[in-house]
């Protein structure tokens, strides 16, 4: 028996990079995953390459209405929710005097905006069950992870955006655990480092992502990327499934005490970086 077996979990941006290490790593654990990407396609692709149950959803979150249908396709399919990791986003860095209104609004939209449709969604499928074991005197524990960054927790130049995105996930991890926590939610944050993915490969490899016609540059410059590697004591970035570990503890029995948190995946590195 796994630990997570019968556990019933959903992952935004799970068909790649540390969402994908992700699903793999509660899928190999029992959990049945709804995997979720922006590209329908590759999300198929994503969850046909993952042993275990899964079911995929495609689509732009940030549209109306989307994310309650994302939601809707996990109960439809498994029956109720326990896991969510609240994980999709990008970049679309440019500093503070040069940046746009739409630019800045980008980053709250998917970063912050998005995560609480998705929990807001969640809610009569994860309160009503919880208030019923209560009444019974059972303890059921759900999770909620949403995925921060130490852009939001330290700042980094250049994202002044991306950096109030995820500063506002904090926010919503701090209230959410503070209201859900009688119903025996966890609700943690990870704020990662730097992560081998293609949000942070060299921008000189042209890495980019569609958003509504629009081709957003992904990445960033190689010199950067070496600058940013010397100020982790552990000397590297950590992997996508490296990254993946401190989640799966925050989705597990383990972390049933750990509440209203952010866990720092840093490689030990405490201080935000500069261009």
């Amino acid at each position: 028996m796994e630990v997570l077996d019968g556990k019933a979990a959903i992952i935004t941006g799970s068909a790649r990079g540390i969402g994908r290490a992700t699903a793999e790593l509660l899928a190999e654990n029992g959990a049945r995953v709804l995997i979720n990407d922006l590209d329908g396609d590759v999300a198929e692709q994503a969850a046909s390459e993952i042993s275990g149950e899964t079911t995929v959803f495609g689509g732009d979150l940030t549209k109306d209405g989307i994310c309650e249908q994302l939601v809707q396709r996990a109960v439809d399919e498994f029956g109720g929710i326990d896991i969510i990791v609240n994980n999709a986003g990008y970049t679309w860095d440019g500093v503070a005097h040069k940046m746009t209104d739409e630019q800045f609004r980008a980053m709250l939209e998917i970063h912050t905006v998005v995560p609480f449709r998705i929990i807001r969604a969640a809610a009569p499928h994860i309160r009503e069950p919880a208030k019923s074991e209560r009444d019974r005197g059972e303890e059921n524990f759900r999770k909620i992870v949403n995925v921060s960054s130490v852009s939001g927790t330290m700042g980094n130049a250049g994202q002044v955006n991306y950096a109030a995105g995820k500063a506002g996930v904090v926010g919503i991890t701090k209230t959410m655990a503070k209201e859900w926590g009688q119903f025996k939610v966890n609700v943690n944050a990870v704020a990662f480092g730097f992560v081998e993915t293609r949000l942070t490969a060299a921008k000189e490899q042209g890495g980019k992502i569609e958003i509504e016609g629009r081709e957003i540059r992904l990445g960033i410059p190689e010199q950067m990327r070496a600058m940013s590697a010397m100020m982790i004591p552990l000397g590297r970035p950590a992997s996508p499934q490296e990254a993946a570990g401190p989640v799966f503890f925050l989705c597990s029995p383990w972390s049933n005490f750990v509440h209203g948190q952010v866990l720092n995946v840093t490689g030990g590195q405490f201080g935000g970086m500069y261009i």
